[in-house]
């Protein structure tokens, strides 16, 4: 068998990166508001320095997001702020914008490249155009579904990265939705509507369904109401050749994120120990069922949907 797939995962802090890495993970997704979207904790320069060494002695990677929307302002910073990374010893940078690729390939030409695009990220035409600029992974859209993801592996020329756990973005506004709301209310907004508020948006025609919703320096960000695992078909992905398999960690406790971690290093050892025998075992999802927010089901996401973009 070929290389076994990496195990990524966000965190919020160096807590959560240490317990993390115990727990199974091969690679951490971290970063800040200003320059990456939708991250769980901020990892200033220092912190990234401090995790890089840290994952460095265990063998293990360390990636920073800077996908976020790159205004004039930030496009100043942005060499300054890709030369630290790279002194930190970053082993790569998940980014959209075509400006961080070329900044990233003249200052730190050493440093891997994952083109995220969000929900347009939907062919291996497209990644191999990124491909051919300087990319060495496609983050995958998370609408695909599972034969769309199986059937454009071997079209890759670039890594394919897939979200196999936790939550997902499924809107996101630059304005400050929430506050403009409550301040046309009439009420009083003290303090940061951030991740640990517990904001929720309710449908009415959907009562039973909460989307969490928090704001950052970024703007309205609104969660899905589900958490995709796909823990029980993971060996698909495996025999496809999936290069990454990413546990979104953002609004979860820490040790709902480790049982998560050790559920999908169990499945990923096994499966590469046997691929012939391999079975998926319920009981590898009690400890993270037990930790499941009782309002909010594991489901299959997209993977088994058809999506129209």
């Amino acid at each position: 068998m070929s290389n076994k797939p990496e195990l990524l995962v966000t965190v919020s802090s160096m807590e959560e990166l240490r317990r993390l890495a115990e727990a199974g993970a091969d690679a951490f997704l971290v970063g800040e508001e200003r320059y990456g979207m939708r991250m769980p904790g901020k990892f200033t320069r220092e912190h990234i320095a401090e995790a890089a060494a840290y994952v460095h002695a265990q063998g293990k990677r360390i990636y920073v997001a800077v996908n976020n929307l790159m205004t004039n302002d930030v496009l100043d910073e942005l060499p300054a702020y890709i030369t630290a990374l790279r002194e930190a010893g970053v082993d790569g940078i998940e980014f959209g914008d075509p400006s961080v690729l070329s900044v990233v390939r003249e200052l730190a030409p050493e440093m891997a490249l994952h083109w995220n695009a969000e929900m347009t990220s939907t062919n291996s035409s497209t990644a191999n155009y990124w491909g051919r600029k300087g990319a060495t992974r496609a983050v995958l859209a998370r609408e695909l579904n599972m034969d769309e993801i199986t059937g454009m592996m071997d079209k890759m020329e670039v890594e394919a990265q897939v979200q196999v756990h936790g939550m997902t973005n499924i809107y996101h506004s630059k304005r400050r939705l929430v506050q403009s709301y409550m301040e046309h209310q009439g009420k009083k907004v003290t303090g940061d509507l951030g991740l640990q508020r517990g904001l929720f948006l309710i449908e009415a025609e959907r009562r039973d369904e909460k989307f969490p919703i928090y704001e950052d320096t970024n703007g309205t960000h609104i969660m899905s109401s589900e958490d995709i695992c796909i823990l029980e078909d993971l060996h698909l992905l495996m025999e496809a050749g999936v290069q990454s398999f990413k546990i979104e960690g953002i609004l979860k406790p820490i040790a709902y994120n480790e049982a998560v971690v050790r559920a999908y290093r169990l499945a990923i050892d096994t499966y590469f120990a046997d691929p012939d025998s391999y079975e998926f075992q319920e009981d590898w999802l009690d400890e993270v069922r037990q930790l499941q927010d009782p309002e909010r089901e594991l489901a299959f996401g997209f993977f088994y949907k058809e999506q129209v973009f």
